[in-house]
């Protein structure tokens, strides 16, 4: 495994053990992330604000890695996020382009289609629905 790619994997394990500082810690001081199309975040006090948005708002985090592959400094990762809040969960593909320079993450940049999480959105929160209604049912 290039030390590229063991970079990438522990960025991701720390944003799984929801520990946004530790993954700043391996972000450049001028990092860019971007979700796209949405505006990118630039440098890491930007990033460390978006990532602990998500560790605030988020209960869990988990990452099932379906691909990844570098050529040089450039890590490609195709996978499937899944992101947690108490009982509603959400899964969505999602392909992140990572670029890695002197052990730090210089770019990181997700694509996924907006469709797709977003109906991934209304099926958890659909489930999370039925789960409480269950749960009220059989309280009775």
């Amino acid at each position: 495994m290039s030390a590229e790619i063991e970079v990438v994997h522990r960025f991701l394990g720390r944003l799984q053990e929801m520990d946004a500082a530790g993954a700043v810690d391996l972000c450049a001081d001028d990092v860019i992330y971007q979700n796209v199309p949405l505006p990118a975040a630039r440098g890491r006090k930007a990033v460390r604000r978006q990532l602990r948005a998500m560790t605030r708002l988020g209960t869990g985090f988990e990452v099932e890695m379906v691909n990844i592959a570098a050529n040089g400094p450039v890590v490609l990762t195709e996978r499937v996020d899944v992101l947690r809040r108490k009982n509603f969960s959400m899964e969505f593909w999602v392909c992140g382009t990572f670029e890695v320079r002197d052990g730090k993450i210089v770019l990181w940049r997700d694509y996924f289609d907006w469709p797709t999480f977003l109906a991934s959105g209304v099926r958890g929160a659909g489930r999370a629905a039925m789960g409480a209604v269950a749960r009220r049912r059989a309280a009775r």
